[in-house]
């Protein structure tokens, strides 16, 4: 392979800087709202039935779009989906911010996911194809998957700063100068790419692969309000399953589909975003848990909740460099192996926590063994997800893999969170059996863990990585 040049490769790390930027903004999105929530129903006037929309309509766009925008970005150009995804997020963006009646946010909150869905694959195809090698491409993707889980995490910290001491406005108008910054920069930085041969977008695949993903994460978020039983839960999880088998059926007949079957019939793509899945499942919940545990049962402010959680960044970052450096001498399955049980690990030592139990000793040691699994799983799940894929498919497998973790996140919270208070209910809802509650569901989220541990083991087939 002929050496690049240094100008060359000073641009695609420059580029990677930008799109990392903004992938850091749109997983931070995902709740930076969650500590804000009381400033918004006062300042705004939301019933307790509205406000669950200002969650939930960010995730309904983000997760239901994404397979559709994937797909579009290989057939439009990546870069120009991604610059139109940032354009309409960073406009949502100001709309949320400046938002005067609960609507309003409401309506702004559905396009920046519109926007995230059409920028998230985009960007990350864009990153597959200028990392082509395989030590290069794991690098590059080590970066993306730990800013990515930093973004999550930061969201809490971040949304409680700035509600604490300025406004909740501010935590959606500081996206307006980073979609700026993308705006201007990433046309310079990159080329357009896209699919080598002309098909039309599978219409009707789109709209019943979107429409059966709305559905179903639509039934899953209203679990935590319902319950799993209630008509409102039941009758959009049918009706996702109904969408989804007549997708199916759209796929295995159309000429062109959206999603071609031998695409996910790929084994070590099938592989990794079952073991995402889990993994969303159990993160997702574990950061939702811990912030109401903190502040519940522990008695933290929503700043000082916050803060509590920058260890679990620092672990992170330390995982994502151990995971560059280890995938070296380990394959890449018994790489997320270990990191896998490093994390269900970490999440047995976090449902130890009991009312009184200081931070140092109590919440730290397993925030800090959770956090280093987490930072040395996502950038090896991500590189195992977009395996093969090529200029013709990238943005359908980084796509695919987004939405796996947004649905992941969406069962995730309702399923575990439910867990937690049904426990609390069958002990009449003291502090201990809200303790009680929290531990459990950790439990739950440790064995899901463990279960994609002997996923990896039993199905995933990786050669070592040269880096």
């Amino acid at each position: 392979m002929t050496p690049l040049s240094p100008a060359v490769v000073g641009r695609r790390r420059a580029a990677l800087v930008v799109l990392c930027l903004v992938q850091f903004m749109l997983v931070l999105d995902d709740n930076v709202v969650s500590v804000a929530l009381p400033s918004l129903r006062d300042d705004l006037g939301f019933s307790g039935t509205g406000l669950v929309w200002v969650v939930n309509a960010y995730f309904l766009a983000f997760g239901g779009l994404l397979l559709t925008a994937g797909r579009a970005a290989d057939l439009l150009g990546r870069r120009r989906v991604f610059l139109i995804g940032v354009a309409l997020f960073g406009l949502a963006s100001v709309a949320c911010g400046l938002a005067q009646e609960p609507w309003q946010l409401v309506a702004g909150r559905f396009v920046q996911g519109a926007g995230a869905a059409m920028a998230s694959p985009a960007a990350l195809s864009l990153i597959t194809l200028m990392f082509p090698g395989a030590g290069e491409r794991a690098r590059a993707l080590a970066i993306w998957g730990a800013i990515a889980a930093l973004g999550g995490t930061a969201g809490l910290l971040i949304s409680g700063v700035l509600t604490g001491l300025v406004s909740w406005r501010w935590i959606f108008l500081i996206n307006v100068p980073v979609a700026a910054t993308a705006l201007v920069l990433l046309p310079r930085l990159t080329t357009e790419s896209r699919t080598g041969r002309r098909y039309r977008l599978d219409v009707p695949g789109a709209l019943l692969g979107t429409a059966a993903v709305v559905s179903l994460v639509h039934g899953l978020l209203q679990v935590g309000e319902s319950g799993w039983a209630d008509v409102a839960v039941i009758v959009p999880l049918i009706l996702s399953a109904i969408l989804a088998a007549g997708f199916l059926l759209a796929e295995t007949r159309a000429a062109e589909p959206l999603v071609p079957l031998s695409f996910l019939a790929h084994r070590t793509r099938a592989v990794a975003n079952g073991a995402t899945l889990l993994f969303s499942v159990a993160f997702y919940a574990m950061a939702f848990l811990l912030m109401i545990h903190l502040q519940t049962v522990l008695g933290y402010g929503p700043i000082e909740a916050g803060l509590a959680y920058l260890p679990y960044g620092a672990g992170i970052l330390l995982g994502m460099r151990l995971a560059t450096r280890t995938v070296m001498r380990m394959t890449m399955r018994w790489m997320l192996v270990l990191s896998f049980l490093i994390s269900s690990a970490g999440l047995l030592l976090l449902s130890g926590v009991a009312p009184g139990d200081s931070y140092v000793a109590g919440v730290l040691p397993g925030m800090l063994v959770t956090s280093l699994g987490c930072g040395l799983s996502l950038p090896i799940l991500t590189m195992a997800a977009v395996t093969g894929t090529t200029e013709e498919d990238a943005g359908l497998g980084s796509a695919l893999f987004s939405s796996v973790q947004q649905l992941g996140g969406a069962v995730g919270v309702a399923a575990l969170a439910t867990v937690a208070e049904r426990h609390n209910d069958a002990l009449a809802g003291s502090s201990r059996a809200v303790a009680e509650g929290f531990s459990l569901a950790l439990i739950v989220a440790a064995a899901l863990l463990a279960l994609g541990a002997v996923l990896i083991a039993a199905g995933l087939r990786i050669r070592r990585v040269a880096l």
